[in-house]
């Protein structure tokens, strides 16, 4: 079922795809898929967040929790749709909201936001599959075991890296964060359940303020029109 980690990725990865763990992992998978469950995103989209975004160029890390539960809206970029999707995720939304008011950006008419990917955004869920219309439930399933893994490669960068986590569920990854270089960002999740919170946050200015105080290009969160 699991498709090949990206080249970019896989000999820092090596040993995590090698483990009882992730072996596990693939049989679950697999057994979900043998019993008629839909799995999403789809297979080729599972490992997309790495292929988009290889580990030399990230220098910003957005955490989600898993992908939308909803089929033909995940791709395997934690809050992004796909390009054609009009009717967009409300936590998607109140990200465009805060965008708007923090730095000016104009509300596109899509929630494709790969454009950040291939700018260094690492958009990484923590879980990197879901069944369809049941959230959370490939959780615990030892997807955790390879993105904490990836978290503690990123961390190991000489280069500094700006850590996103929105959330009580991605700050709990905080832990994984040691090296005094790095910036974390952490604020209320954007779901409508904590928005009041979300909102006047500033994250996406206070990002390109962190890249810019070490010379690095900051990111152009405006989204193009599809």
């Amino acid at each position: 079922m699991l498709p090949p980690i990206p080249s970019g990725w896989k000999p820092l990865l090596q040993n995590e795809a090698k483990s009882l763990a992730y072996r596990g992992l693939d049989a679950f998978l697999e057994q979900e898929v043998a019993e008629g469950r839909t799995i999403l995103p789809a297979r080729q989209d599972i490992f997309r967040a790495l292929r988009v975004t290889p580990y030399e160029n990230v220098k910003v890390l957005l955490l989600g929790q898993d992908p939308y539960p909803t089929p033909g809206i995940a791709h395997g970029l934690c809050f992004s749709v796909r390009p054609r999707v009009r009717s967009l995720p409300p936590s998607l939304k109140n990200i465009y909201r805060e965008l708007c008011d923090d730095v000016g950006c104009r509300i596109p008419n899509n929630g494709y936001l790969e454009p950040w990917a291939r700018q260094g955004v690492l958009m990484l869920n923590a879980v990197l599959t879901v069944r369809a219309r049941s959230p959370n439930s490939h959780r615990g399933r030892g997807w955790e075991t390879v993105t904490d893994r990836v978290i503690e490669l990123i961390d190991a960068k000489p280069s500094r890296v700006v850590f996103v986590l929105w959330g009580g569920e991605a700050r709990k990854k905080r832990m994984l964060i040691t090296k005094a270089h790095h910036v974390v960002i952490t604020c209320a999740h954007p779901s409508p359940l904590s928005a009041r919170r979300f909102f006047g946050c500033r994250c996406f200015s206070h990002i390109n303020q962190a890249l810019a105080e070490t010379a690095m290009a900051p990111i152009d969160w405006q989204i193009p029109d599809v």
